[in-house]
């Protein structure tokens, strides 16, 4: 009876993504069913891992992780995980041959987590970002090329700027629950504690700029991704246009988002706009 526990833990997943993210949630459910539920996969392994080093305070949050990261691993060995979670997210890992690479380089960066608070150069905030973010994008491509390595290879760098843009959002959407509840600064160069609208622009310049690198490799994505992903990059421009407006010293002091009206607002325009064929 495998198939049947296999299809709990493709429930958990599916659950897990409803319940922590209205806004992916709504993204995912435009992707062709013949996908869906493998991104559910992948985001509730990644929500999971995100959890323990972000909330688990009255916890061993490095004794958790070291567990997950052991079960995890024994997870993709023996292709089955009494964790449905993990079951379910290494069901698709093999089933689209993702790279382990991939997830290596996301743990690594969420165990930083547990002990990293100051990013101070470039290369060390860089190196963040690849492994929380943009591998979460080339997992999730994996998927929408289904394994098709030369389609692959071709948008690659765009899924990773998307990523590194949907990240770099949520660095300055977080900016307060970071930079006070948990101690962390991201953003090297940049004193938070006096956050200024030059810097606030700097930063938005170069998430602009990953957007429209990350937008091109929308273009080409196969039909049963586009419309899902073209959402999710909808909503996150969004955001950051929220943020554009917001002073630096309110953004510093609160927690910038999207009400749910306007994210089904936003779906039915980006709805008309794709059927329209005026996404190009």
């Amino acid at each position: 009876m495998k198939a049947l526990f296999d299809t709990v833990s493709q429930t958990c997943s599916r659950k897990v993504t409803h319940t922590y993210s209205t806004s992916f949630s709504l993204a995912t459910k435009m992707l062709a069913p013949s996908i869906r539920q493998d991104i559910y996969n992948i985001y509730g392994f990644v929500r999971f891992a995100d959890e323990i080093v972000d909330s688990f305070h009255e916890y061993d949050k490095e004794l958790l992780f070291d567990k997950f990261q052991k079960d995890l691993d024994l997870a993709l060995q023996h292709r089955i995980s009494l964790n449905p979670i993990l079951n379910a997210f290494q069901h698709t890992v093999h089933q689209y041959q993702i790279d382990e690479a991939l997830i290596h380089a996301f743990m690594k960066s969420m165990r930083l987590d547990l002990s990293k608070s100051i990013y101070k150069t470039e290369e060390e905030y860089k190196e963040y970002i690849y492994g929380s973010a943009d591998v979460v994008g080339l997992m999730c491509l994996k998927v929408f090329v289904k394994g098709d390595s030369e389609k692959y290879d071709e948008l690659k760098e765009a899924a990773m700027h998307l990523g590194s843009a949907f990240q770099k959002v949520n660095f300055l959407r977080d900016l307060k629950a970071d930079f006070e509840g948990l101690n962390r600064t991201y953003f090297p160069n940049t004193n938070l504690a006096e956050l200024d609208e030059l810097s606030k622009q700097q930063i938005i310049d170069e998430i602009e700029e990953d957007f429209q690198k990350g937008y091109e490799g929308i273009l080409k994505l196969p039909a049963e991704a586009k419309f899902g992903v073209f959402m999710a990059y909808r909503y996150y421009k969004r955001l950051l246009k929220k943020l554009h407006k917001t002073p630096a010293l309110e953004i510093k002091n609160t927690r910038i988002r999207v009400p749910n009206y306007e994210k089904f607002g936003l779906l039915t325009r980006s709805y008309v706009k794709y059927h329209l064929n005026l996404v190009r």
